[in-house]
C-alpha cells in the first residue's frame, strides 16, 4: 500500500512546527496537472457531505505510521478550512488488524467521543506504545476508551454492530469507487484523488482543489 515517504514526512512536520499555516496556502489551482497532482475520479461522489458545502475526505489507519505523523499537519490544516468546506475522516477497512481501530472509530463516533480521542489512539498505538498495532482485542480497545469517558458496554456493543458494520462497507465502497490504496489520502469533493510527494505538498494540492471547486459553483451560480 501507498504511504507518505517517512524522511519526507518528519522534515515536514519538524518545519510546520515552526511554521505559519499560510505557509500552506493553495497553489494556484490552474497550475495542477491531472495525473501528477491528482486523479480525476469518474463519476466520483462525496462520502457523507451536503452538497452545499466541499467536502475533503481524510482515509487513514490508526495502525499506520505514516498517517500518525501526518496527523499533526492534517489537523492544524483542517483548523483553517473556511465555513464551506467539511473535513471528513474515513477508517481505511483494509482487513486485519486494520479493522478493529476501524470498528472503533465508529464505536467512538457513535458516542461523540472521535474529537477527543483520535489524537491519543495515534499517540498510544506510535509513542507510548500503550495500545498494539497487530493483534489488539477488543477489550484492550475498549478499555482504552473506556478512560477517555466511552461506556464499555455501549462501546464493545458498537464496535461489532450491524450500524457499524454498515459504515466499514460504506467505506469500502467509497474506496474502491475513488481508487485508494493506501493512507493516508485526500479525496476532494469526491472527484479528485490528491497526490504528492510530501504532506505538505498533498495539503497544498487539496487547498487549490478546493479552490477550483469553489470556483467552478461559483461560476455556475452566476451562469443560471
Amino acid at each position: 500500500m501507498r504511504s507518505l515517504p517517512h524522511l519526507v514526512m518528519s522534515a515536514v512536520l519538524a518545519l510546520s512546527a515552526a511554521l505559519p499555516l499560510s505557509v500552506l496556502a493553495a497553489s494556484p489551482a490552474d497550475a495542477l496537472v491531472a495525473g501528477t497532482d491528482y486523479v480525476e475520479i469518474a463519476g466520483g461522489e462525496p462520502f457523507a457531505t451536503p452538497p452545499d458545502r466541499i467536502e475533503v475526505v481524510e482515509v487513514f489507519g490508526y495502525t499506520c505510521p505514516h498517517c500518525a505523523r501526518f496527523e499533526p499537519l492534517v489537523s492544524a490544516w483542517k483548523a483553517g478550512l473556511p465555513a464551506d468546506v467539511a473535513f471528513v475522516p474515513v477508517p481505511a477497512p483494509f482487513g486485519g488488524y486494520w479493522i478493529p481501530y476501524a470498528q472503533a472509530f465508529y464505536a467512538a463516533q457513535a458516542q461523540g467521543l472521535v474529537e477527543k480521542t483520535h489524537a491519543a489512539v495515534f499517540r498510544a498505538l506510535h509513542e507510548q506504545h500503550s495500545l498494539p498495532i497487530v493483534q489488539a482485542t477488543p477489550a484492550e480497545i475498549t478499555a482504552f476508551y473506556a478512560g477517555h469517558g466511552a461506556d464499555p458496554q455501549r462501546f464493545a456493543a458498537d464496535m461489532t454492530s450491524a450500524e457499524t458494520e454498515a459504515k466499514l462497507e460504506r467505506a469500502r465502497g467509497f474506496l474502491r469507487r475513488s481508487g485508494v490504496e493506501g493512507t493516508p489520502t485526500l479525496i476532494v469533493a469526491g472527484k479528485y484523488r490528491v497526490l504528492g510527494d510530501s504532506a505538505r505538498e498533498s495539503l497544498e494540492i487539496a487547498s487549490a482543489l478546493v479552490a477550483r471547486e469553489r470556483a467552478g459553483r461559483e461560476h455556475t451560480g452566476a451562469t443560471e
